[in-house]
This record gives C-alpha cells, sequence and structure tokens, in this order.
C-alpha cells in the first residue's frame, strides 16, 4: 500500500487523472491551474501519453472533441474565462455524446476577475453556457484527497456515460498541499482495444462499419429524438451520480448549504457554534449538477434556518432554495471577489440571522 505523500492540488489533480486512465492532455496556461499543464509536460510522457499546449482555449477544447472521439481519454483543465470559451465546445461534445475529463480551478469574476479562489462559476457549470439542451455531471471535491478520488475515476465515468465530465474545484485548492493518498494506477486503454470498448468511435467497430460521430442533425424530428435520448440518460444520471455528505442535520438548529473550500470553513464555523450552544448541521453537495435535492428532506423540526454559504453572489442559493421547498427560511452568507471569510464571520451573521428568525 502506497504511503502518504505531501503534494500541491494542482499537481495531484494531474497525476490522478493519469493514474486514472487518461493518456491524452490537452490546454493552455492559465493561472491559478498553470501547474497542471506544467506537470503534464513533463510527467505525462513518462506514462506514454501525449501532452499538447493548444493556441487557445478554443482550440483545447476542439482538440480534446476529436481525441474522444477517435476512443482517446482526454483531459483539459483551465480557469473561469477559459472555461467560458470552451462553452461552445462543451455542446458540441454532449451533443455528440464524446466523453473527456475537465477540470476548472475557479477564480475570482466577473470577466479576468482575481487569481484568488471563487464559485461565481456555479450557474456557468451547472447550467451550462453552451447553446441547447445539455446537461454534464459537476463534482465539488472540498480536499485535496477528495479530488484525487474523484479525478481518478472520472475517465471511467466519462466513457460509461459517454459525456464530459466536471470537476469544479478553486484557486485556493489549487494553490495548498496537504498529505494525500495516491490510488494503484489503472491499465489504460490500448489503440487495439478501442473498436471492441468503443464501437461508436471514429477508429472503427467490431462489424467493421463506419463509424460518425456528429452533433448536427438537420431533420426537426432526428434532432427532437436524440435530444429526447440525450435527457433519458440525464435522468439515469440524476439517479446514479448524486453524491453529498450530510452531518447533524436531523437536530440542527441551523443547516448550512457549502461546497469546496467554503465548506471547510463553514465545518471550523459548526464547531465554534456549537461550543455557544447553538446545534449546527450541514449539507455538502459533492455533486452540483445532480443536485442532491433529497439531503434537504433529511432536515429535522428544530430547524430555524437554512443557510447557503458561498464565495458569489448568491448563484447556489438558487438550489437550495428549490431543496427547501418553502419549510424554512433560506439566507445568505457570502464572498466574492477572491476574499474568504473567516470562520469568526461565519458565526456572527449565523448569530445575527438566527435572531432575525426567530
Amino acid at each position: 500500500m502506497s504511503e502518504k505523500v505531501l503534494m500541491k492540488g494542482n499537481e495531484a489533480f494531474a497525476e490522478a487523472v493519469i493514474r486514472g486512465g487518461v493518456r491524452f492532455y490537452f490546454g493552455y496556461p492559465i493561472t491559478p491551474q498553470s501547474e497542471i499543464p506544467e506537470f503534464m509536460s513533463r510527467e505525462l510522457p513518462k506514462w506514454g501519453g501525449k501532452f499538447l499546449q493548444a493556441e487557445s482555449e478554443l482550440g483545447a477544447i476542439n482538440m480534446a472533441y476529436g481525441c474522444g472521439a477517435a476512443g482517446g481519454n482526454g483531459f483539459i483543465s483551465s480557469s473561469s474565462p477559459g472555461i467560458a470559451l470552451m462553452q461552445e465546445g462543451m455542446s458540441f461534445l454532449c451533443s455528440a455524446e464524446v466523453p473527456v475529463v475537465l477540470l476548472n480551478a475557479s477564480r475570482g469574476g466577473p470577466g479576468i476577475g482575481s487569481i484568488q479562489p471563487g464559485q461565481a462559476d456555479y450557474n456557468q457549470v451547472t447550467r451550462g453556457g453552451g447553446n441547447g439542451d445539455y446537461k454534464m455531471p459537476v463534482f465539488a471535491p472540498a480536499s485535496i484527497q477528495e479530488a484525487i478520488d474523484i479525478l481518478y475515476d472520472a475517465p471511467a465515468l466519462a466513457d460509461q456515460w459517454r459525456n464530459p465530465v466536471m470537476v469544479l474545484v478553486d484557486g485556493l485548492m489549487g494553490q495548498m498541499m496537504e498529505p494525500v493518498l495516491m490510488p494503484e494506477p489503472k491499465k489504460p486503454l490500448e489503440s487495439a482495444d478501442i473498436p471492441t470498448v468503443k464501437p461508436w468511435a471514429i477508429s472503427g467497430s467490431e462489424k467493421g462499419t463506419r463509424s460518425v460521430v456528429k452533433s448536427l442533425r438537420l431533420q426537426p424530428e432526428v434532432l427532437e429524438e436524440h435530444v429526447e435520448h440525450l435527457f433519458e440518460k440525464y435522468g439515469r444520471m440524476e439517479k446514479e451520480l448524486v453524491r453529498v455528505e450530510t452531518e447533524n442535520v436531523e437536530n440542527a438548529e441551523v443547516v448550512f448549504v457549502a461546497f469546496g473550500t467554503m465548506a471547510r470553513l463553514v465545518k471550523e464555523a459548526m464547531e465554534i457554534l456549537e461550543s455557544q450552544g447553538v446545534k449546527a448541521g450541514m449539507i455538502r453537495p459533492i455533486s452540483l449538477w445532480p443536485y442532491p435535492y433529497e439531503a434537504f428532506d433529511k432536515i429535522g423540526k428544530n430547524c430555524k434556518a437554512v443557510i447557503s454559504a458561498e464565495l458569489s453572489m448568491g448563484q447556489m442559493v438558487q438550489d437550495v432554495k428549490l431543496g427547501v421547498e418553502g419549510r424554512w427560511p433560506v439566507r445568505l452568507i457570502h464572498r466574492v471577489g477572491g476574499m474568504l471569510p473567516t470562520s469568526l464571520d461565519i458565526v456572527e451573521k449565523t448569530r445575527k440571522i438566527l435572531e432575525e428568525v426567530r
């Protein structure tokens, strides 16, 4: 069994997807994730893989499209404005049912913003900035180890569902260091196995027929049937891919909803509130889409308020309200622009909210 090693987040993310079977990387340097392409350029060839720095984010997403369509396991990483440039390609990937793993190390925004951490890409990645009806699984780990575990499984998950899979971290998680345990490497897919494992890929099929991977469907009835097929698949994803962690929600006086870095800050605030006699619980969505709405049904009768804690102006709060369904008051605690609240800030604002709703 491997021993724990101290690793920087971005480098750990990169090694995790390599060990998960990725052998092709396409990307463009942008802080705060530039260590990922740097690591990939140095390490991926040692695993028999190929690194390609594109001329832009637009080039990177379309290169990944071609790689996935040919049956390869590809990985892309970028940050908020770079992901925005890739949104058109994500729509194409979902329509053509081409698997690829994407990582967004989000920053403060809008626009170019700052290289500090933020969560204001929530709507971008869960609602999609590309055109048309499409969905994409989005996972938001709260530690480097959890990110490793998700990224390690992400290539197989993308292949299973023939769909892009997004992992959302932030600049802080990419730059921090934690002791982690790396999983054993998986056997990568060989070119000779693609026709059997992925008969839909343009590399061919078992029967020797010509495979076509495309998004264009000019006949309305054909396109409608295809979109309905996609949403039947998304419906199965909503049942099978929900991931959530809950803590003390049954007896809590106040229940926080937080993901990623913000969940770590909330956890510390909960301990302080408990020491002050306030019972606190938390719902931590790990999958942002599909969203864990059913977790809100576990909240007990003692709850006075549900607080969405975010590094945005309140993008996730809309999903929190959908989960709450009017049963409890919903409030927001937030910072933006790359600013982080302290645990004491969260405690102070929580106590004010509880005074207001009592």
